[in-house]
């Protein structure tokens, strides 16, 4: 069987995962009681998909449960740590017990678990898997570099999913529901006019327009936006708008370069929220105490 390990995380999240899919030979597998035991507050995954689980219901119903769920101790009973869909699989299969493997965990390690365990195992939707980058970032205070080397994935990626946080709720809606797609959604981040995301991903969804159609129609926005402005700015030379573009390319946002006759200047750089700005500032390597 191919190990799943090889496809995402590095060598040093084998370490914490500690062979989810085996027993130690220190560790004993208990059956436990499913009522005993409290789902994980940190999984990042929000819907299952229905069909899967039944299969899965109908398997375990027959067969068992071939891989014991992973749990701690609690003050009364168990927390989940990872095996979601096995344990909500037995449930619909009127299961009593589960086997489980008992491991001792602080609550950081149970969070770092639940959200790795997930993204190196699970089909997150975009937003899941972008609330997941945040969860690593705001509560394990892992940069985006730092998320990069223990993921294997690129910072771009990184930020390209942590950018979707800035989505308005409408427009996330639709992103998780998968009336759009993740494409469309980095297309709608592009539009100036930040008003008109949730009209334009509407319409995304409703005649099913293609990434480039939809490109098409943010830049005609953007062009219409920018005539409509009111600016004493002189006009912008090529190697300004270039690299004006060159930089919100980079930094997912907005960026403006303004200059007055004597050639000095300032580069503006938007940002939606808090979060949005953390990302700017972790983009640069700048850590705020």
């Amino acid at each position: 069987m191919k190990d799943k390990r090889q496809s995402g995380l590095g060598r040093g999240i084998d370490a914490i995962f500690s062979d989810f899919d085996n027993a130690d030979s220190n560790e004993n597998v208990e059956e436990i009681k499913l009522e005993n035991i409290r789902p994980n507050p940190y999984q990042p995954r929000k819907t299952f998909d229905q069909v899967a689980l039944k299969e899965l219901a109908e398997s375990i119903a027959l067969n068992g449960v071939f891989q014991p769920i992973i749990v701690r101790k609690s003050v009364s009973g168990y927390d989940l740590v990872a095996g979601e869909r096995r344990l909500r699989a037995s449930k619909l299969a009127k299961k009593e017990t589960i086997p489980a493997i008992v491991r001792q965990l602080d609550e950081n390690q149970m969070m770092e678990i639940a959200v790795l365990e997930n993204l190196q195992r699970e089909n997150l939707t975009p937003l899941e898997e972008a609330q997941a980058y945040q969860t690593l970032q705001n509560d394990l205070k892992l940069t985006q570099g730092e998320m990069s080397k223990r993921l294997g994935k690129s910072r771009p990626y990184i930020a390209n999913y942590l950018r979707l946080l800035a989505l308005p709720v409408a427009t996330k809606q639709l992103l998780q529901s998968e009336k759009i797609s993740m494409g469309q959604a980095r297309t709608l981040l592009g539009l100036k006019d930040k008003k008109k995301i949730d009209l334009l991903a509407k319409k995304a969804a409703s005649e099913g327009l293609t990434v480039r159609r939809l490109e098409k129609l943010v830049q005609q926005l953007n062009e219409q936006s920018q005539k409509t402005q009111k600016s004493s700015v002189a006009k912008k030379s090529p190697f300004v708008i270039s690299s004006e573009k060159k930089l919100e390319d980079k930094f997912g946002s907005q960026v403006m370069i303004k200059s007055d006759k004597s050639g000095r200047g300032k580069i503006q750089i938007d940002y939606l929220s808090t979060e949005d700005l953390n990302r700017i500032l972790d983009i640069l390597d700048i850590s705020i105490d």
